[in-house]
């Protein structure tokens, strides 16, 4: 896991939506800190801040330190409204975690050594079932990603979640078969040319 990147806060005296959009004309961006067995609390973050935060694919799995008022909360992003029309933050619910905290979240995949797996090098197409996959795990043992390794995946092959090695106290939340996450598909060209064959093996009416 990560080491949690900190970001500056401010508290908000007011909600609704009209304290919510002086917050936004003043170029900050509105949020809640809420869990925890804890109260929750009204902030702010710097615009800048959220989009740097956004900018990081793994955003939702990473745990951030909110600085408020000189006291730290390490917290998950767990909602991000988006404007419609600029699909930029509006708003933000950040979750409270303490390090004993169980969570079920969605951590995406990362595919690694295509280079090295004889399928793709003869052509063959990545096929992924699964982008994310949802865990189970302590706030203090999140992954950033589940790393599948595609060194020696053949065309024909799947690669199924038991053929993957989690993080200690990581697990999927599907326990009762064995998903497929992607598979290595024939290109077109040599389908094509089975098809054809096929067809031309088979006995004329």
């Amino acid at each position: 896991m990560a080491e949690a990147i900190t970001i500056a806060a401010e508290r908000r005296d007011r909600a609704g939506k009209g304290a919510a959009r002086a917050t936004r004309r003043a170029g900050r961006v509105p949020a809640v800190v809420y869990g925890d067995k804890q109260s929750p609390l009204l902030v702010s973050l710097d615009d800048m801040s959220v989009a740097a935060m956004m900018r990081d694919p793994t955003y939702s799995t990473r745990t951030y330190a909110l600085d408020i008022d000189g006291g730290k909360h390490t917290v998950l992003a767990r909602d991000v409204q988006l404007d419609p029309v600029t699909d930029t933050p509006i708003h933000i619910d950040f979750l409270r975690i303490g390090s004993d905290t169980m969570l079920t979240i969605d951590v995406p995949c990362d595919f690694i050594n295509g280079e090295r797996s004889p399928g793709l090098r003869r052509g063959g197409v990545l096929n992924i079932v699964r982008h994310e996959i949802e865990m189970a795990c302590r706030a203090d043992a999140i992954p950033e990603t589940i790393v599948i390794d595609l060194a020696g995946v053949d065309i024909g092959d799947s690669i199924h979640i038991s053929q993957i090695t989690l993080p200690e106290g990581v697990r999927p939340t599907i326990t009762d078969r064995d998903f497929t996450i992607a598979t290595i598909a024939a290109p077109s060209a040599v389908r094509s040319e089975a098809m054809d064959s096929q067809a031309s093996e088979e006995p004329e009416a």
